[in-house]
């Protein structure tokens, strides 16, 4: 049973230290004292004035944002936690485009950064289809620590999944 398989392609020596955090059940400890504050986002509708304020902010030319929602469907498991999803359509002679952006239920629990995090992931979606240069170029523009979270976010991942399996 591997303890970081949400860190694939991170260099080895990296990996061989942090297993022994895991291991030890304390990487949860290091999230907690480098991000101590929760948030208060707890609803959908809360969520979709959070993620609207943040594509305002940065994403002002782009699509409109039809949706924003915790989904209780969405699993760490199937490598996924958020996800951006649009639909075009004919209204008479126009072409209409929904954005909806759905994040993880497990978020509305994390510390705010790393709910930013995600959601700036899943905005920069609605720019950058692919993960790309360009792709993470938008997310660092709109949130400049976006790849100490990212990986801060993926330690606490392996330290779940690890809690999980080992029955803690």
């Amino acid at each position: 049973m591997t303890a970081t398989r949400f860190l694939t392609g991170y260099p080895q020596p990296l990996l061989d230290k942090v297993e022994p955090l895991i291991h030890d059940n304390r990487i949860e400890a290091i999230i907690a004292k480098r991000y101590p504050q929760p948030h208060q986002i707890k609803t959908d509708n809360a969520l979709y004035q959070y993620t609207k304020a943040l594509k305002d902010r940065y994403l002002k030319q782009s699509a409109p944002l039809a949706k924003a929602v915790f989904d209780p469907k969405i699993h760490i498991v199937n490598h996924a936690l958020g996800t951006h999803t649009y639909r075009a359509r004919v209204q008479g002679k126009k072409l209409k485009v929904q954005n909806e952006i759905r994040i993880a239920r497990l978020f509305r629990d994390l510390p705010e950064p790393f709910l930013r995090m995600i959601v700036v992931h899943e905005l920069a979606h609605i720019k950058e289809k692919q993960h790309d240069k360009a792709f993470y170029k938008l997310c660092q523009y709109m949130e400049p620590d976006y790849h100490q979270l990212e990986f801060d976010l993926r330690l606490l991942l392996c330290q779940l999944e690890w809690n999980k399996q080992s029955g803690r």
